[in-house]
């Protein structure tokens, strides 16, 4: 009887510890609004150094990759919009800096996740001076035209 009832507590703390650390990781890891906003701060500064020809020290690379990692974090959870115009100027300045399949990353992030903003044709439009053939997705109507025609 004291096995059984030591089992049942054993799992009962083991489920309560995990389920506490689940919520601890949740709520840790969802941006808050000061977050966005000191990020948004930070990629305007390195904007800002770069049109001024400035060049990035390794504390702004640093930043700027730790910016570009919390952003992929929060994607994992989910796709909210505050985060569009972030990946839109991180974009900017991994083009601004030659650096391609970065600037790609961020501007196809935006099209496929915030396709209802106003960022999205602005993305397009990059990747297309880029050379980066974009095409649009296709709509469940034309999809389901697509499967008639094959019957």
């Amino acid at each position: 009887m004291k096995k059984i009832i030591l089992t049942i507590l054993t799992v009962f703390l083991l489920l309560t510890a995990i389920s506490l650390d689940v919520s601890a990781a949740k709520k840790s890891s969802k941006l808050s609004k000061e977050d966005i906003a000191q990020m948004s701060d930070t990629i305007d500064g390195l904007t800002k150094k770069i049109y001024g020809r400035t060049l990035l020290s390794p504390q702004d690379n640093e930043e700027l990759i730790g910016i570009k990692i919390k952003l992929d974090n929060q994607m994992l959870m989910a796709a909210n919009p505050s985060l569009a115009p972030l990946y839109f100027k991180a974009g900017n300045i991994y083009k601004l800096r030659d650096m391609k399949p970065e600037a790609i990353e961020c501007y196809q992030t935006v099209l496929e996740n915030f396709s209802e903003t106003a960022l999205a044709p602005k993305a397009r439009a990059a990747l297309e001076q880029m050379g980066v053939e974009v095409s649009s997705p296709k709509s469940s109507e034309e999809e389901a035209g697509e499967s008639d025609d094959g019957i």
